[in-house]
C-alpha cells in the first residue's frame, strides 16, 4: 500500500499555511477592532470595491453565504455598514460601508499592508517568485486573484 507523507503533501502545507497565517493576520484586525475572520473579509472587500451584493462577497472571498450574512449582520449592527435594495433585482441588496466603516478600514489598511510585507521582506529575493507560483497555482485550479 502506498502511504502518503501528509507534513509533505502540498495540499496540506498550503491548508496549514493558510491558517496560520490568517491566525497572525488577526492579530493585525482583531485586537483593534474586534472583527471576527468574516467580518474582516466583509469590511475589506467593501472597502475595495465599495458597493457589492452578499453574494458577490461569498464568491470573491471563498465565504459560505451564512458567514457572508452573519458578518454583514454584525457590521451592520456596529454601523459599519449598509444596505439598499438593488435597481436590477429587488430580491437582492448593495451593501456599502457608512463612514465609520470606511474609517475603520482606513485604520486598518496600514498595518495590513505593513503584515504582508513583513511576509515578503520574511521571503527575501524569492518574494517575486512566490507570488508568481501562488498565481500559477490559483490558475491551475481555477481561480482567479483579480476583480469579482
Amino acid at each position: 500500500m502506498t502511504k502518503l507523507a501528509l507534513e509533505e503533501f502540498l495540499p496540506y502545507r498550503l491548508n496549514r499555511l493558510a491558517a496560520a497565517v490568517s491566525q497572525a493576520f488577526r492579530a493585525v484586525y482583531g485586537p483593534h477592532h474586534d472583527l471576527t475572520v468574516p467580518e474582516w473579509r466583509v469590511l475589506a472587500t467593501l472597502g475595495q470595491f465599495e458597493t457589492m451584493s452578499a453574494k458577490v462577497i461569498g464568491a470573491h472571498s471563498a465565504m459560505h453565504k451564512t458567514k457572508v450574512s452573519r458578518a454583514v449582520r454584525a457590521l451592520e449592527e456596529r454601523r459599519w455598514l449598509a444596505r439598499r435594495e438593488s435597481p436590477d433585482d429587488r430580491r437582492e441588496e448593495i451593501l456599502r460601508l457608512t463612514p465609520l466603516g470606511r474609517k475603520s478600514y482606513a485604520e486598518i489598511v496600514p498595518r495590513a499592508l505593513a503584515f504582508e510585507a513583513r511576509i515578503l521582506e520574511a521571503l527575501g529575493p524569492d518574494a517575486g517568485d512566490a507570488g508568481r507560483l501562488l498565481g500559477a497555482l490559483e490558475r491551475g485550479i481555477g481561480i482567479g486573484a483579480g476583480e469579482p
